[in-house]
Protein backbone atom coordinates (compact mmCIF):
# COMPACT_ATOMS: atom_id res chain seq x y z
CA UNK A 1 0.00 0.00 0.00
CA UNK A 2 1.50 3.63 -1.15
CA UNK A 3 1.13 6.53 1.21
CA UNK A 4 -1.66 7.80 -1.63
CA UNK A 5 -3.48 4.48 -0.94
CA UNK A 6 -3.39 4.56 2.62
CA UNK A 7 -4.60 8.64 3.06
CA UNK A 8 -7.34 7.63 0.23
CA UNK A 9 -8.65 4.85 1.62
CA UNK A 10 -8.63 6.41 5.54
CA UNK A 11 -10.90 9.54 3.82
CA UNK A 12 -13.01 7.10 2.11
CA UNK A 13 -14.84 5.95 5.29
CA UNK A 14 -18.22 8.43 6.42
CA UNK A 15 -17.39 11.99 7.70
CA UNK A 16 -13.75 10.92 7.80
CA UNK A 17 -11.14 13.87 7.80
CA UNK A 18 -7.64 14.27 7.50
CA UNK A 19 -6.03 17.18 9.66
CA UNK A 20 -2.59 18.87 11.04
CA UNK A 21 -2.85 19.10 14.76
CA UNK A 22 0.79 18.16 15.83
CA UNK A 23 2.92 19.18 13.07
CA UNK A 24 2.36 19.83 9.02
CA UNK A 25 4.03 15.98 8.27
CA UNK A 26 1.89 14.13 10.56
CA UNK A 27 -1.87 13.33 9.14
CA UNK A 28 -4.53 12.57 11.78
CA UNK A 29 -7.36 10.80 10.39
CA UNK A 30 -10.78 11.74 12.52
CA UNK A 31 -14.44 10.75 12.27
CA UNK A 32 -16.04 13.71 13.86
CA UNK A 33 -13.21 15.15 15.50
CA UNK A 34 -11.89 12.06 16.92
CA UNK A 35 -9.14 10.44 15.86
CA UNK A 36 -8.78 6.58 14.64
CA UNK A 37 -5.64 6.97 12.55
CA UNK A 38 -2.54 9.10 12.51
CA UNK A 39 0.58 8.65 10.37
CA UNK A 40 3.90 10.27 8.30
CA UNK A 41 2.78 9.83 5.15
CA UNK A 42 6.79 10.49 3.93
CA UNK A 43 7.75 8.19 6.63
CA UNK A 44 10.43 5.27 6.06
CA UNK A 45 9.16 2.59 6.80
CA UNK A 46 5.41 3.88 6.24
CA UNK A 47 3.66 3.54 10.02
CA UNK A 48 0.09 4.01 10.97
CA UNK A 49 -0.98 4.58 14.42
CA UNK A 50 -4.47 2.71 15.06
CA UNK A 51 -6.80 1.63 17.46
CA UNK A 52 -7.35 -1.58 18.37
CA UNK A 53 -9.33 -3.95 20.92
CA UNK A 54 -6.95 -4.76 23.52
CA UNK A 55 -7.15 -8.44 23.25
CA UNK A 56 -6.44 -8.30 19.69
CA UNK A 57 -3.71 -5.87 19.71
CA UNK A 58 -1.86 -8.50 21.86
CA UNK A 59 -2.97 -11.39 19.32
CA UNK A 60 -2.15 -9.34 16.16
CA UNK A 61 1.52 -8.58 18.12
CA UNK A 62 2.40 -11.81 18.87
CA UNK A 63 0.77 -13.00 15.14
CA UNK A 64 3.13 -10.32 13.49
CA UNK A 65 6.13 -9.53 15.71
CA UNK A 66 7.94 -6.64 14.51
CA UNK A 67 5.39 -6.14 11.57
CA UNK A 68 2.92 -4.60 14.33
CA UNK A 69 4.16 -2.96 17.73
CA UNK A 70 2.17 -1.14 20.39
CA UNK A 71 1.28 2.24 19.56
CA UNK A 72 3.79 4.61 19.26
CA UNK A 73 3.42 7.84 21.49
CA UNK A 74 -0.51 6.42 22.30
CA UNK A 75 -2.23 4.35 24.94
CA UNK A 76 -0.46 0.65 23.86
CA UNK A 77 -3.21 -1.39 25.07
CA UNK A 78 -6.06 0.39 22.73
CA UNK A 79 -3.08 0.91 19.90
CA UNK A 80 -0.60 -0.39 17.55
CA UNK A 81 1.33 0.66 14.92
CA UNK A 82 1.43 -0.71 12.22
CA UNK A 83 4.02 -1.36 9.18
CA UNK A 84 2.40 -0.64 5.91
CA UNK A 85 5.53 -0.89 3.74
CA UNK A 86 4.63 -4.29 1.78
CA UNK A 87 5.41 -6.64 4.32
CA UNK A 88 1.93 -7.22 5.68
CA UNK A 89 -0.67 -7.93 3.03
CA UNK A 90 -3.30 -4.58 2.00
CA UNK A 91 -5.85 -6.62 2.93
CA UNK A 92 -5.07 -6.88 6.36
CA UNK A 93 -3.95 -3.00 6.61
CA UNK A 94 -7.51 -2.02 5.04
CA UNK A 95 -9.02 -4.12 7.89
CA UNK A 96 -7.10 -2.97 11.06
CA UNK A 97 -7.92 0.60 9.66
CA UNK A 98 -11.67 -0.15 9.30
CA UNK A 99 -11.80 -1.84 12.72
CA UNK A 100 -10.30 1.20 14.08
CA UNK A 101 -12.42 3.36 12.57
CA UNK A 102 -15.12 1.02 13.37
CA UNK A 103 -14.13 1.18 17.24
CA UNK A 104 -14.16 5.07 16.97
CA UNK A 105 -17.57 5.57 15.51
CA UNK A 106 -18.76 2.56 18.41
CA UNK A 107 -17.70 5.06 21.00
CA UNK A 108 -19.51 8.15 19.76
CA UNK A 109 -22.65 9.03 21.48
CA UNK A 110 -25.72 7.42 19.62
CA UNK A 111 -26.83 10.60 18.18
CA UNK A 112 -23.87 11.25 16.51
CA UNK A 113 -23.69 7.56 15.51
CA UNK A 114 -27.09 7.70 13.88
CA UNK A 115 -26.13 11.23 11.93
CA UNK A 116 -23.42 8.68 10.18
CA UNK A 117 -25.72 6.65 9.11
CA UNK A 118 -27.73 9.45 6.48
CA UNK A 119 -26.74 9.72 3.44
Amino acid sequence: MTPGELRDFCLSFNAAVEDFPFTPDTSVFKVLGKLFALTRLDGSPLTVNLKCDPEDAIRLREEYEGLIIPGYHMNKRHWNTVRVDGELPDRLVRELVEDSYDLVVAGLPRAERLRLDRP
